[in-house]
């Protein structure tokens, strides 16, 4: 059994958000009773409030991109778990500017629930408030899924961009639908060789035998619809971008974001290997790759494993994009 270093398993979360707004004091805070964190400082130019969330064990998502050119309040769950709607309802009404405030959410059964009740609460109180569902996880895109495509890496390169629309001015329906554009335009696939350790367990979440692979495995460790050969990186990344790709059909000439993301127990080393790979596979399909991130962004724990993500970008995305950002994971 591998044991988590802990106070307990019931004040993990809790103890780490402490820890986590004492070492960025400068750019957050935490409320203690309705555990949300707050940006201490915005652009002005901002009108609308972006608030994300989500089961904690994937940091830095979400809390690590609370700040400036991001986001202005996190919403963190227990482990793998949705944050209560009393957390998200209360988090909006710190966030929210003169338009409102909108939630950027992963498609899971529990996120849309608890960001579905503190929507309607936040109506009865006055609180213009819309939502932007990422779905970009292309390994549950079946008709046997009822609840759709699930929320993975992509939802960073989402945030980022809103991010620096909203700080150029745009309004709540407009930053709706550009995520909205964004979201429908992304894609990730994710692959392990190792499953994350379980914190109530101390023990693998699911075993695979050597050589084998979770090919479309999610960032809470839900196996993939089939377990395959580990083959060598070169093949595996061809693999994956295609199947990004094929089901983005961009014309060629067009620009993309990548995200190489690490689930937790993968080196540097073979991130920015993939990486190559992936940037390879582009330029033979004729994509622009015009940014790019290499690293753990969204994590599974310590699930051995990544992600590749690839959003279509134009010309505005990019400068969005571009623009300032300083949270305790992202900044330029």
């Amino acid at each position: 059994m591998a044991s988590y270093f802990e106070n307990s398993a019931d004040t993990l979360v809790s103890d780490a958000l402490a820890g986590f707004a004492r070492a960025h004091a400068d750019l957050l805070t935490l409320d203690p009773d309705h555990g949300f964190l707050l940006a201490r400082a915005a652009s002005p130019d901002r009108r609308v409030g972006l608030l994300s969330g989500g089961g904690a064990g994937h940091e830095p998502m979400h809390a690590g991109y609370v700040g400036r050119g991001m986001l202005d309040a996190a919403c963190p769950g227990r482990v793998f778990a949705s944050p209560h709607n009393r957390q998200v309802y209360e988090g909006s009404l710190a966030a929210a500017r003169d338009e409102g405030v909108l939630h950027i959410v992963k498609n899971y059964t529990g996120d849309r629930i608890n960001f579905g009740i503190a929507a309607e609460r936040l109506a009865h109180r006055g609180v213009p408030c819309a939502r932007v569902l990422v779905d970009d996880d292309l390994a549950s895109d079946s008709e046997e899924i009822a609840a759709g495509r699930r929320g993975t890496g992509g939802t960073v390169l989402i945030e980022k961009i809103l991010g620096g629309a909203a700080d150029n001015g745009l309004g709540l329906g407009e930053l709706q639908a550009l995520g909205t554009r964004l979201a429908a335009r992304c894609r990730t696939l994710a692959v392990a060789s190792a499953a994350h350790t379980a914190p109530t367990l101390g023990e693998p979440a699911f075993r695979l035998a050597a050589g084998e692979l979770e090919y479309g495995v999610g960032i809470h460790g839900e196996r993939a619809r089939s377990t395959t050969h580990h083959d060598p990186l070169a093949s595996l990344v061809e693999r994956m971008a295609g199947e990004l790709l094929d089901a983005l059909a961009p014309e060629p000439g067009t620009t993309a974001i990548t995200l190489v993301n690490g689930l937790g127990a993968v080196t540097p080393l073979e991130l920015y290997a993939a990486h190559g790979e992936l940037a390879r596979v582009l330029d033979a399909r004729g994509v622009v790759l015009a940014r790019n991130l290499v690293g753990d962004y969204v994590t599974a724990l310590d699930m051995r494993g990544f992600s590749l993500t690839v959003l279509l970008a134009e010309p505005a995305d990019l400068a969005f994009y571009d623009a300032p950002v300083h949270t305790a994971a992202l900044r330029w």
